[in-house]
């Protein structure tokens, strides 16, 4: 890198290259913006918006000439450090008006959108030609973009049946350190458009969950398939957690559901107590909508009343699933199969929960504080079944050595669950912890719900009570040899690596990004 330039210069060659509305110096916006739902690390010189493919390319060449390090946000809900500044000397890319849904491709199957847009704003668009992507968006969907999902991975919607947000991508278009725009699979042919991804070595793969190490991605497709006509919904109830994951691992294996997430008894106490009225009328609105008919409707709203907020208080927890099909017959069918595979792990309960979030499937994050107005952070790890109950040990055995310690500093924990197509457990661990709001908060949240929430005088032993136990979890997930997502600068992803494999890593970013101005940090790179 050259010497630290002078910060007036580079401004105003920010402010020529995209206008001044566009580069944010203000101290308020860039303390917010260098913030996710957890923490901060260092505040960039400035904040650059870009609209546009060009605009972008012009701050990849005014920040390589001053040798200052770029790092992408997409929808600020990020909780492991992935698009917080490393170094000081960092511009921040707010992609947030890179925001086109470029090509809508009925004929091929295909859309291409920028970085920006959210997963609820092309799911919509779809909706309207009766498309959807695979993988159509995690719960964050209105906040979370398509270029942070692709960029850190994640997975929900759709996941139990297409894997997560990189199984549904066929290209990038990514402009590199150098300015050179790359595209990847059956869009870097002569005569070619974004339709397949695999074409030798499959290049498309590269840059998922790559945390923007590796380049600015300002195009992505992906495949799309009709949407599912028919839904159906089943939830059960569990008195352990054994019942709960080997049910769950027995219904992932026969491969016919599309969504589903178990939870423990502290967020499924969450989420029974915080219900208020507006909640229940939305949801009853949502769910007639979204039916199959006004019959279907009124059966599934009628059993939502009578269900009320007693369906799962005698489990400790509970799993919840969606199917999809073409016909109700399709639907009985894949019911059936999933109740088999269940029957002999978990008693059904109401399935108001995965009816109501089928219905409203991206929801307001209001969760980023717990359900008391309590600090929050999860982080997770991807487990083969054969190792869940082994991980569960180790994860119980630090929960009881630090018992007192968490009870003195108002910390609590939780988690949820998820399977993964046929062959993996998501186990995500969950702390609650009484302390002061962040300025995230304040400006993420709307005051309205903020309002509804009590405050906490800062608690820095909490907070670092927290830290500790996350880093006891990462070592318990490590020696399961646990994957993750939405890597960032959060996991150990280079520690322990194959050392081939470290070296391969290494040196693709070297050649891509041989100053290491892409997101310093991320990957462990």
């Amino acid at each position: 890198m050259s010497a630290h330039p002078a910060p007036d210069t580079l401004i105003e060659q920010l402010v020529s290259a995209i206008g001044q509305e566009y580069v944010l110096t203000d101290d308020a916006d860039r303390e917010f913006y260098s913030m996710d739902v957890y923490q901060s690390l260092e505040q960039p010189l400035a904040v650059v918006q870009p609209g546009s493919v060009e605009d972008t390319r012009k701050i990849i060449q005014v920040a390589a000439a001053n040798g200052v390090a770029l790092v992408l946000r997409g929808g600020g809900a990020s909780y492991t450090n992935a698009y917080l500044p490393a170094t000081p000397k960092s511009l921040l890319v707010d992609t947030s008006r890179l925001n086109r849904i470029v090509e809508i491709n009925e004929q091929d199957m295909y859309v291409t959108v920028e970085p920006g847009v959210t997963w609820a704003e092309l799911t919509n668009k779809l909706a309207k030609m009766n498309l959807r992507t695979p993988f159509w968006g995690p719960f964050s969907g209105l906040k979370a973009t398509v270029g942070g999902s692709t960029s850190q991975n994640s997975a929900s919607l759709g996941s139990s049946r297409f894997g997560i947000s990189a199984d549904s991508v066929l290209s990038f278009d990514i402009i590199l350190a150098n300015g050179e725009l790359l595209s990847t699979g059956s869009n870097s042919i002569e005569n070619g458009s974004p339709f397949f991804r695999w074409y030798g070595p499959d290049l498309t793969g590269l840059f998922t969950g790559d945390a923007g190490a590796l380049g600015i991605k300002v195009g992505i497709t992906m495949r799309l398939i009709r949407r599912p006509v028919y839904t159906g919904a089943a939830s059960f109830g569990f008195n352990d957690f054994g019942a709960m994951s080997a049910g769950m691992a027995a219904v992932a294996r026969e491969g016919v559901v599309s969504d589903n997430f178990g939870v423990d008894p502290k967020l499924q106490a969450g989420q029974l107590s915080t219900t208020k009225t507006s909640d229940a009328v939305n949801a009853v609105w949502a769910v007639l909508k979204t039916s199959s008919g006004i019959f279907d409707g009124l059966i599934r709203v009628i059993k939502m009343a009578i269900a009320g907020k007693r369906f799962m208080a005698k489990f400790e927890y509970a799993a919840h699933y969606a199917v999809e099909g073409v016909s109700r017959a399709e639907i009985r069918g894949k019911l059936a199969i999933l109740r088999k595979a269940m029957s002999s792990h978990g008693n059904e309960i109401a399935n108001t929960i995965p009816t109501v979030l089928r219905a409203m499937p991206f929801i307001p994050l209001n969760p980023i504080l717990g359900p008391k107005g309590e600090r929050w952070v999860p982080m997770h790890g991807v487990i083969p079944f054969s190792r869940v109950n082994e991980f569960r040990e180790k994860i119980e055995k630090i929960y009881a050595e630090y018992a007192e310690q968490m009870q003195a500093h108002a910390v609590e924990k939780g988690a949820m669950f998820m399977s993964i197509s046929t062959h993996a457990f998501l186990y995500e661990p969950v702390f609650y912890w009484e302390d002061s709001r962040t300025v995230f908060h304040k400006r993420y949240m709307s005051k309205e719900y903020l309002a509804t929430l009590p405050e906490y005088d800062s608690n820095p032993e909490g907070r670092a009570l927290v830290a500790e136990m996350r880093r006891r979890i990462q070592e318990a997930f490590s020696s399961v040899g646990a994957s993750h997502m939405q890597i960032g600068k959060c996991y150990p992803y280079m520690h322990g690596r194959q050392e081939q494999a470290s070296k391969a890593l290494r040196d693709i970013k070297a050649s891509l990004d041989p100053d290491g101005l892409m997101n310093p940090g991320a990957l462990g790179l």
